[in-house]
């Protein structure tokens, strides 16, 4: 096991391009991430295309990114997921994504229903409407976005899960 037990940020595995973010497996915090009873996390900071963080178990799922927005623009968020073909735990369990700007901005959050039949072929997720950041001021003091994954509440153990990627994607 390693020394700690969570999986801090590499800021070097978020392609940035032409104003999107795609964070890959490496970019996110992850709540046991370091613990391989829990996570199975690729170890280079841009794995290729089929590398994903994959869940062994966890019942505390907390996967999480920030980067810092451009003002005045709009942004949307989504995640690139998967199951294995034995995942458990994840049917009527409570998944959200959620979002907000700056360190004391108020969180915008969305169910993700999708869980409950997530295919074994990576999909992005929300597939029914988008996850929209509304454009930030100028003048804000705070210009970082924090956003995540998170299934903190049911208590229940859940595995199989791939996070292949996050991408934070500039709109028009």
């Amino acid at each position: 096991m390693a020394s700690k037990s969570h999986q801090d940020a590499d800021p070097n595995a978020i392609i940035a391009n032409e104003g999107d973010f795609i964070f890959k497996p490496k970019a996110f915090n992850i709540v046991w991430g370091n613990d391989s009873r829990y996570w199975r996390i690729p170890r280079s900071p841009i794995p290729d295309e089929q590398e994903a963080a994959e869940l062994i178990q966890v019942s505390w799922l907390e996967v999480t990114g920030s980067v810092k927005l451009e003002p005045l623009t709009r942004y949307e968020i989504s995640f690139k997921l998967s199951f294995r073909r034995d995942s458990f735990g994840w049917s009527g369990a409570p998944i959200f994504l959620m979002a907000k700007v700056g360190k004391k901005g108020k969180y915008k959050w969305k169910r993700l229903k999708e869980l409950d039949n997530l295919p074994k072929d990576p999909i992005m997720v929300p597939t029914d409407d988008s996850f929209t950041i509304e454009p930030i001021l100028s003048n804000e003091p705070d210009k970082r976005l924090y956003f995540g994954l998170y299934e903190v509440w049911s208590g229940k153990w859940k595995g199989g899960l791939k996070v292949h990627e996050a991408i934070v994607r500039k709109l028009g």
